[in-house]
């Protein structure tokens, strides 16, 4: 096993962005009436199977640099941005194919030429491996500071998932299972600026983590733009066999989290604070049965904001910070997982 364990790196900031516009559970079924009545589904499933009362979105339009912009200039406040080496965007969204997504913030931000501009993209992993390559630059010292950024918008997601569902005769009591997870899906934005400083400074020391990849399951989650129907709108659409997923995840992240309390020297009890990639309500219950978690620890944002893809774990990290609920000197435990599958954990001493 590879040591990861850095002794420079340490999180200058953390900030997050939320759209204003709620949508409801409910209002999504009431939107999905023509499906629930053909197939004999009944109001209030989508809270009922995952815990999500409601999530937000952006106006119909929307940029991923745009979100990821906003939440980069809170994270940046106050802070030289000559100094910034590298600025990796982290979304499963983004502006276009080509070019990154990454160049279209860096303009915005007005980086200088020296700090490299890319996209890192890993499913809902993307932000955390972010995190690794940047605190890898920093620790060799090739760059004094790294942004990581990312915005997500599901709701084109959202609403291809729902003409779909509401259009498709094809679609079955069965086969419409696999656009569940769809239908949970957020919007927002984060990002975080990480910085080199010499080993024993005091602040938020990322120290490191672990890593393990299942890759026989990456066909339990797939998504792309839909091939439609000729002269229809494409869309992004998605099918995610939800119950098979959760469960090889957890069993993923089971062997990772070991691997990483051995990595960090940590045992259970030493976890002051839980962020994770949310999903649901019962994914995270199961995941503290199977890692012996406190999950009292946690910091659930899923209820109110829904699956925001990559943007979950650094949102909640975000929003404990912002709240005051964690405190210098604590250890934090990031678990992240991306359909794939591949897992990721990080720790921090806060």
């Amino acid at each position: 096993m590879l040591a990861v364990i850095y002794q420079q790196v340490h999180i200058h900031s953390v900030a997050h962005v939320l759209p204003t516009r709620v949508v409801t559970s409910l209002e999504l079924e009431q939107r999905l009436a023509p499906c629930y009545e053909r197939l004999g589904f009944h109001a209030g499933r989508i809270e009922l199977m995952s815990g999500i009362a409601q999530r937000r979105h952006y106006p119909a339009g929307t940029r991923p640099s745009a979100i990821a912009t906003e939440a980069a200039e809170k994270a940046l406040a106050g802070f030289d941005r000559s100094k910034i080496g590298a600025l990796i965007f982290a979304s499963v969204c983004r502006d276009f194919m080509e070019p990154a997504t990454a160049t279209v913030v860096h303009k915005a931000l007005g980086l200088p030429q020296t700090c490299q501009p890319f996209d890192l993209s890993n499913a809902c992993l993307g932000f955390g491996n972010a995190m690794l390559m940047a605190a890898n630059m920093l620790e060799l010292g090739q760059a004094e500071a790294v942004l990581v950024v990312a915005g997500e918008d599901g709701g084109p997601l959202l609403e291809a998932t729902i003409k779909r569902l509401n259009e498709d005769p094809a679609v079955t009591r069965k086969s419409s299972k696999l656009s569940f997870a769809s239908l949970t899906i957020g919007s927002g934005g984060a990002a975080m600026l990480l910085t080199r400083q010499p080993a024993g400074t005091p602040g938020h020391r990322l120290l490191g983590g672990q890593w393990l990849a299942d890759t026989s399951a990456n066909h339990l989650c797939q998504g792309g733009l839909q091939q439609g129907v000729p002269g229809a709108q494409a869309g992004p659409l998605m099918e995610t066999d939800s119950e098979v997923l959760m469960q090889e995840g957890v069993k993923l992240a089971q062997r990772v989290w070991a691997r990483t309390r051995t990595e960090l020297g940590w045992t259970n009890g030493d976890v002051d604070r839980l962020f994770t990639h949310q999903v649901g309500v019962a994914h995270r219950k199961l995941l503290f049965e199977r890692l012996e978690l406190d999950g009292s620890r946690d910091y659930p944002t899923v209820e109110t904001l829904g699956n925001i893809g990559s943007v979950s774990l650094p949102l909640g990290l975000s929003r404990a910070v912002q709240e005051n609920a964690v405190a210098p000197g604590q250890k934090l435990a990031l678990l992240g997982i991306g359909s794939g599958l591949v897992c990721l954990n990080l720790g921090v001493q806060w």
